[in-house]
């Protein structure tokens, strides 16, 4: 039988959607502004989009997108980072190249990449992609300098080369610490998809959001809001239950049973 904390923490998650579905609802009722449709307005209008062939077609391909540039950035930025993490020749040459590209809005980099690649999908990918790839090289980075020194002397004694002491001891051990940094990653490949495509305005989710917004269709650009909301939430549940999976090991065991008798 389920407890009441484990029922809570089951549930907490929809009962904070439905508060903000709530305040949503009674701030539109008050404001009394079309700009701003009610709760209700704009989930009604989720069905006409999710059963409109091309809707569908511009999500999909936004969600093609997003995957596309978040696997090229993990295959680039684990290695990078667990290379960063273990010589320090290697973090003293890429160190000071991601400190100039990390401040700076992927946003605003959007209008050189598509004077130098047009506005398909390769400028729409390779946002995401540098989207993506920093915070996967910092975790990895930060995963593969916390790996004990002893854990490296034993696998040279062993006769392990570099290579393989990086791929059987540095990457396992650093692993919790890379998924965590390819979960913040998978958020901002989400957010640098809806950015570039309201930017580079051809397909897409953004390109949805943006087209409604300039016809006045405000039901349908909040429940756009709703869905890419729920993309997220959906996207962000399936990949901590990977992450659980993966690195069960590493988890604290809060629930382990004390007897004092």
């Amino acid at each position: 039988m389920m407890t009441p904390a484990a029922l809570l923490r089951r549930v907490a998650p929809v009962l904070a959607c439905i508060g903000l579905l709530a305040v949503w609802q009674v701030a539109s009722v008050a404001l009394k502004n079309d700009s701003f449709p009610t709760a209700l307005e704009a989930i009604r209008a989720i069905p006409d989009i999710l059963g409109d062939k091309d809707s569908l077609i511009n999500i999909l391909a936004s969600l093609r997108r997003m995957a596309i540039g978040f696997g090229i950035a993990v295959l680039f930025s684990i290695p990078l980072g667990l290379l960063m993490g273990r010589s320090r020749a290697v973090a003293a040459f890429f160190n000071p190249l991601l400190m100039v590209i990390y401040p700076v809005p992927k946003a605003a980099l959007m209008p050189i990449i598509m004077l130098w690649l047009g506005v398909g999908d390769i400028t729409k990918t390779l946002v995401i992609f540098l989207g993506v790839s920093l915070p996967v090289i910092y975790h990895s980075f930060e995963g593969a300098k916390a790996v004990e020194e002893k854990m490296l002397w034993s696998g040279a004694a062993m006769g392990l080369s570099p290579p393989q002491r990086l791929a059987r001891i540095v990457l396992p051990a650093a692993l919790p610490e890379i998924l965590t940094g390819c979960r913040t990653g998978l958020v901002l490949a989400l957010i640098t998809m809806i950015t570039s495509e309201m930017i580079a305005r051809q397909s897409g989710a953004g390109n949805i959001l943006f087209n409604a917004l300039d016809m006045g269709q405000y039901d349908t650009v909040f429940a756009m809001i709703i869905i890419v909301g729920a993309m997220g939430i959906c996207l962000d549940a399936i990949f901590e239950r990977i992450r659980a999976r993966l690195v069960r090991w590493s988890e604290p065991q809060f629930d382990m049973p004390l007897s004092f008798s």
